[in-house]
């Protein structure tokens, strides 16, 4: 069943607004973007959101907030509870556009998007929502792998609240996806702007840099984003781009340091020992290698190219029975459809909770 685009607007002479109709046909993805762009997205925006229920302002709120034990369920992360109470309360007040709106935010938290944004588009029929609200649209859709109309929403934040550092950083994050590398570095500088040093930002222009073929701009900004962190860093996705970068120019003198730092700050991301086993590799170490990959092959087993990878290393040990046993796994999952990219969870950063 086609779902219907939410319209989160009411019309400026106070008629409802009309649910959109079905779209004819969902845009698909573009087929050269890397397979590892939008689930890094999720993790920052969720945690943005759940931040801001977590100060209760979260949607609007009047002297009388007769939904106020409700958010407060939501707050302390009680999400079942409170949408059993929104549902409740709802019963009663249907034409309430607070209780849909706040009923939408907590469909989002279950990651229920498509149910999130019907509340949103029955919310919209008595009020319009808020910057904050449009984020959930477009966070909504970015679930929904709908980058199209995540940016339309992200940018309909900007325009409505330009002074938002998170909204700009959203917007670039989306951008990037799209493949708008150019885009995306104009959105992470505004954010930057509004909010110096903002790690995460810095990092990902480094990797739209890097997209653009700028490996020298790339390597500035990954450093820059390791050094506004201080001596005592958190967030591990410098240290592993700029390691990464190395290793590719075949500095991997310089990369090592830099993933083992990674690995530290991140020790369940799986690219991580991916990339410090090819590190490895390359250094012609072997034992340490094999080791590397193992922990990759544990933590993402239904990635394929890891044990393809795992295998090579094994073969070269001259272990070669449990080398065919890594190429026939490959070979299956391969056969099966399954990724062949490693997983690069967010770990180690505050704003990117697992």
């Amino acid at each position: 069943m086609r779902r219907p685009r939410c319209r989160p607007t009411a019309s400026c002479n106070g008629r409802p607004a009309r649910r959109w109709p079905p779209r004819r046909t969902m845009r698909q993805p573009s087929k050269t973007m890397r397979a590892d762009r939008r689930p890094t997205l999720f993790g920052p925006l969720r945690t943005f959101l759940l931040g801001v229920a977590a100060t209760g302002t979260l949607f609007s709120q009047g002297p009388t907030d007769s939904l106020a034990a409700t958010r407060a369920l939501l707050d302390s992360g009680k999400v079942q509870e409170g949408e059993t109470a929104i549902r409740v309360y709802l019963a009663s007040h249907p034409s309430s556009a607070d209780a849909h709106f706040l009923l939408g935010y907590a469909l989002f938290r279950e990651q229920k998007a498509q149910a999130s944004l019907d509340e949103f588009t029955a919310g919209a029929k008595f009020r319009r929502p808020g910057s904050v609200e449009l984020k959930i649209v477009a966070a909504d859709y970015v679930m929904l792998n709908d980058l199209s109309d995540a940016d339309k929403w992200f940018s309909q934040v900007v325009r409505e609240s330009p002074n938002d550092a998170d909204a700009w950083y959203l917007l670039g994050r989306t951008k990037y996806n799209e493949n708008e590398f150019a885009a995306a570095i104009a959105a992470l500088e505004h954010a930057l702007t509004l909010h110096p040093k903002l790690v995460e930002a810095e990092n990902n222009i480094g990797l739209a840099w890097k997209e653009l073929n700028d490996k020298d701009k790339a390597r500035s900004a990954f450093a820059t984003a390791i050094a506004w962190q201080g001596d005592a860093p958190l967030d591990a996705q410098p240290f592993l781009n700029l390691g990464t970068l190395c290793a590719e120019s075949q500095e991997n003198e310089k990369a090592l340091p830099l993933l083992l730092r990674a690995q530290s700050l991140a020790p369940g991301n799986p690219s991580v020992h991916e990339e410090l086993g090819k590190v490895y590799l390359a250094m012609n170490r072997l034992a340490e290698a094999q080791a590397e990959l193992e922990r990759a092959v544990a933590l993402s087993p239904e990635t394929s190219s890891l044990h393809y990878k795992l295998g090579q290393v094994l073969r070269k040990e001259g272990q070669s029975a449990r080398a065919q046993e890594e190429f026939a796994i490959c070979e299956r999952l391969n056969g099966a459809h399954s990724s062949s990219k490693t997983p690069n969870p967010p770990a180690g950063n505050p704003r990117d909770p697992q």
